[in-house]
């Protein structure tokens, strides 16, 4: 990728309202990533306005500077399984070796206040996973997540996805943590920009991560209602396998564990257990071709011309199938009598309008 490239991929990705689902959008509807920045002034009344190039081009700089590179959702380095989740990253920044992202990985995630038992058996089993030829992926974190990542160490590879900018460890204890990983064959990658200091929110948004860079999640020692579970539900609506290693009923940190076991998860004692039922692609998704989520910038989209958003006919039609409650966008295609291409597109000029809203799971509902 060529720097301009880069410049215009990571302004439109740091663009305030330009979420994952937006970008890929605003990508399909006008050709490439410096395409849309140049429409952004023309579309949905000013309302989205990218960064100015200055601190974005430093943000390329500084990491850089830590020894790391910009991966881009799009392009053939991007993470084949992440980019098939319904809301993955526009852009991560990556210390390490990138090509690690690609290898068929698991995920150990559980208790920051795990016991030590839990412990154990979180290196025990990453190393034996690693052994096998997997890379295990975590978050960095106390507890089960710090355990899952030196147990790989001895066994081979491990990815961590953090909360916070690539410059910024955390827990701080952990920063000799993530600079092995990043020197010894792994990874360490993150969403948010440099100099952004984790905050609760941060964190589902890094879990949904660690679930799309995985084709399966093991959990040790989770409690009911915590943090842990997310990356669960997240790991099993991408269609990834989900294991949960048994636990006292008697410890609060293992009852939403075991209740994971009960609702169907593959109960996990040993790597072997991990290994028996690790597909090679998520269950129900296809196998994703890189580089092909739109075209090439070499390459001229279909033009799709719509009168401005408004009282226009087609905004009319796809409005008057929105309403507050969250309805599929593929019901709103199949319900109207426009073509998919124009229906996506007038989403889109709406969106960017600021009257309707795009929903996770490929919803849309009318803003506010």
């Amino acid at each position: 990728m060529t720097p301009a490239a880069a410049l215009a991929h990571l302004r439109l990705a740091r663009t305030e309202g330009v979420g994952s689902q937006t970008f890929r959008r605003l990508v399909a509807r006008f050709g490439s990533p410096g395409a849309a920045l140049e429409a952004l002034p023309h579309w949905g009344k000013g309302r989205l306005k990218a960064p100015e190039p200055g601190p974005v081009l430093d943000e390329l700089a500084g990491v850089e500077r830590l020894g790391g590179r910009f991966i881009f959702l799009g392009t053939p380095e991007y993470p084949a399984l992440l980019a098939q989740e319904h809301d993955p990253p526009p852009a991560l920044a990556v210390l390490g070796d990138t090509s690690v992202l690609h290898k068929r990985g698991v995920a150990i995630v559980g208790a920051r206040n795990a016991s030590a038992g839990a412990r154990r058996m979180a290196e025990e089993l990453a190393e034996a996973l690693a052994r096998a030829g997997l890379v295990v992926v975590s978050g960095a974190a106390r507890g089960i997540d710090a355990a899952a990542h030196a147990g790989a160490l001895r066994g081979g590879a491990t990815v961590a996805a953090v909360a916070g900018g690539l410059d910024v460890p955390y827990p701080p204890e952990h920063a000799s943590l993530q600079a092995r990983m990043a020197a010894e064959g792994g990874a360490v990658v993150a969403e948010a920009p440099l100099g952004t200091a984790p905050q609760a929110r941060h964190f589902p948004r890094r879990n949904r991560i660690i679930a799309g860079l995985s084709l399966g999640v093991v959990v040790i020692e989770a409690a009911m209602q915590s943090g842990t579970l997310i990356t669960a539900r997240l790991a099993l609506e991408a269609g990834r396998e989900l294991y949960a290693v048994p636990g006292s009923p008697l410890d609060p940190r293992c009852r939403g564990s075991n209740d994971l076991i009960r609702q169907g998860a593959h109960l996990c004692e040993t790597a072997e257990d991990v290994l028996e039922f690790l597909p090679e692609a998520p269950r129900d998704l296809p196998l994703f071709t890189p580089g092909r989520l739109w075209p090439a910038a070499a390459e001229t989209p279909p033009e799709v011309v719509l009168p401005a958003v408004g009282d226009s006919d087609e905004a009319a039609q796809v409005l008057e199938l929105i309403g507050a409650s969250p309805v599929l966008v593929d019901e709103v295609m199949r319900r109207c009598h426009l073509s998919a291409s124009v229906v996506q597109a007038t989403l889109l000029d709406l969106e960017l309008a600021g009257r309707v809203e795009m929903l996770p799971g490929n919803r849309v509902a009318l803003a506010g």
